[in-house]
């Protein structure tokens, strides 16, 4: 059984920040979650945005990135649900269907099932919404790996994902082995290779330019940037277009740290949500 705590409510000028808890009986803990709401008078057009790593919103302040965008009318209407994380970080995010080679992500399957069958149909009930226009994932590090792991294998619930920073190195062979590879031991690049392309999924990777310094390869690139363009081509030998379904941030002298996303994820929603505006002549 579910047990719904609303915590705080926070009204800025334009949204809305409702902080809560469920009680999650697949993950055996209390989950916090954030939820940033718009102000707005036709629920239809609201889009929904589920981010791991909430505490990481709060960090960056995210209520006023929000309130900026929507005060300069920048993006249009998202409700954006932070999903705090647990001191068992490694077990709950990854991927679902595999292990890493260090027997991580032992609970990604529980955490799938507490997205779709606890915390999706708590967001409905609280906010009374029975659809969205569009619901979309995202997730910092880790948390962005397990975002893109949740929509590759969920496809027909969502249209874009954000990953930043994203953990893509997940493998299922230590890189000291003799006989790994890393075009097939990666897990997230072997499960696009030989996936299905959903021509309605959209893809936004953040990477910085001081994410790391490892270079596993020794191609003279570091391995954020590596992994990340490498995933990228196979979902464009997928046939997935790099136009029109791909956006890649490569940012100079970005970290692997809250203050690079908060700088990043301003592009990302107004690549993902943004408003035409007309040009005066």
């Amino acid at each position: 059984m579910l047990i719904f705590v609303d915590m705080t409510n926070v009204q800025l000028k334009t949204l809305i920040t409702e902080n809560h808890t469920i009680s999650s009986t697949y993950l055996l803990r209390d989950v916090k979650v954030d939820c940033y709401l718009p102000a707005i008078n036709n629920p239809s057009q609201l889009s929904l945005l589920l981010v791991n790593d909430g505490q990481d919103l709060v960090t960056m302040k995210f209520d006023k990135i929000l309130d900026t965008l929507y005060q300069h009318d920048d993006i249009m209407p998202v409700l954006c649900v932070g999903i705090h994380c647990s001191t068992d970080r490694k077990n709950e995010y990854g991927t679902a269907k595999y292990l890493d080679y260090k027997g991580r992500g032992a609970k990604a399957a529980l955490f799938n099932h507490f997205v779709f069958e606890e915390l999706l149909p708590f967001i409905r009930k609280t906010y009374q919404i029975t659809s969205f226009k569009e619901k979309a994932y995202a997730g910092f590090s880790l948390g962005g790996l397990c975002a893109l792991d949740i929509v590759w294998n969920h496809a027909m619930e969502f249209t874009k994902v954000g990953v930043f920073s994203g953990s893509l190195w997940w493998r299922d062979k230590d890189q000291e082995d003799e006989d790994f590879n890393e075009d097939t031991d990666r897990i997230m690049h072997r499960q696009i290779r030989e996936g299905k392309c959903a021509p309605w999924l959209q893809f936004f990777f953040e990477v910085g330019t001081q994410d790391e310094t490892a270079d596993r390869n020794n191609n003279g690139v570091i391995d954020a940037i590596d992994d990340t363009v490498s995933l990228i081509d196979e979902l464009e030998k997928l046939g997935y277009n790099a136009k029109h379904s791909i956006k890649y941030v490569e940012l100079k002298d970005g970290r692997h740290d809250v203050p690079t996303w908060a700088n990043a994820f301003p592009t990302f929603l107004k690549w993902g949500w943004g408003v035409e505006k007309e040009v005066m002549d």
